[in-house]
């Protein structure tokens, strides 16, 4: 590898988004909250789905797969970032970049490819009804999920194996708050439109196909939705849909932003902010959308509450018993 034989590099300076003092104490605040609730939401969100047997369909499966895929995926990168807000060094050793770059990585392709099979749930479920338990059994729910991981973490490998092929030239100050390919692939010297080239179509593939993918599946539930003879249906419909529409509408505009751009524009300040739309706004907006926006996963976040507190009750009441 070109970083390997490069002895100059042994760490990367990441500049983070701001050199100000103040202005990264306000950052630290505001994205420990936002973690925070990250977190909290998620882990809630998974733990209601599980606790309600009402909940133990295909949709709420892949609804918990996608909270835990982004508990994992901020967790790669937002404990760091906060780290470096509060300390004088943004040095990241060679080995813990190049574990961020590939994690964070394989973490965004996986959910990548875990909404666009969403988008294929709710296309089964609206307008095949009747054999939507039949097609998208139990088994089947597994096999995907596991079929969505392998596939994250596999094709991230050929843009890792790429990235690290390039030659840096000793450069090792990275313009962003995590390691990243863009922005490694700014610091390369040399002729480097080969690797761009070919990281840019693997970026096709694994942003355009799902996109594409959860069009055509949107309209052809639209079409299915307005057949529907009640408004109430159709609404109800509507609203499931609408927000993983809005989920996926900032997840890929972000994402398309950053890594479908040429290596001459990717060391502008602008890839860092449309990574923190896919890295930290998503992840927050994914079980906002869903729980605020859905009322079962209500109905069994109030269920899950009123059993915490009957343990609560019986807790108090054991010592007296006794």
């Amino acid at each position: 590898m070109a970083w390997e034989n490069d002895t100059s590099i042994k760490e990367f300076i990441l500049l983070g988004l701001s050199s100000n003092p103040y202005i990264q104490k306000i950052l630290f605040a505001i994205f420990w909250v936002m973690y925070l609730v990250i977190l909290i939401a998620n882990s809630v969100i998974i733990i209601a789905t599980i606790m309600d047997s009402r909940l133990h369909t295909p949709m709420y499966f892949f609804l918990r797969n996608l909270s835990f895929v982004d508990i994992c995926y901020s967790s790669s990168t937002i404990p760091r970032m906060l780290r470096d807000l509060l300390s004088t060094s943004k040095a990241i050793s060679y080995e813990e970049c190049v574990s961020q770059m590939y994690i964070s990585l394989g973490l965004g392709i996986t959910e990548c490819i875990l909404l666009a099979v969403m988008a294929y749930d709710r296309y089964i479920a609206i307008c095949f009804p009747l054999h939507y338990c039949t097609i998208i059994s139990p088994s089947t729910c597994i096999k995907i999920a596991i079929g969505t991981w392998i596939c994250g973490f596999l094709s991230s490998v050929v843009q890792f194996v790429l990235t690290l092929s390039v030659d840096l030239c000793g450069r090792n100050k990275i313009n962003h708050f995590m390691c990243e390919i863009p922005e490694i692939l700014s610091l390369g010297c040399g002729n480097v439109k080969v690797v761009e080239f070919v990281l840019f179509v693997v970026a096709v593939f694994i942003l355009i196909i799902p996109v594409s993918f959860i069009i055509i599946s949107y309209i052809k539930i639209i079409r299915a939705i307005l057949k529907i003879s009640t408004v109430a249906g159709q609404k109800k419909a509507f609203s499931t849909c609408g927000s993983h529409v809005i989920v996926v509408t900032v997840f890929y505009g972000s994402a398309m932003a950053a890594y479908m751009k040429s290596q001459s524009e990717s060391s502008s300040d602008a890839n860092k902010h449309f990574a923190i739309f896919y890295i930290i706004v998503t992840p927050l907006l994914n079980p906002l959308v869903y729980t605020l926006r859905n009322k079962e996963v209500n109905s069994a976040l109030k269920l899950c509450w009123q059993k915490h507190q009957k343990i609560d009750q019986r807790t108090m009441q054991s010592p007296h018993r006794s």
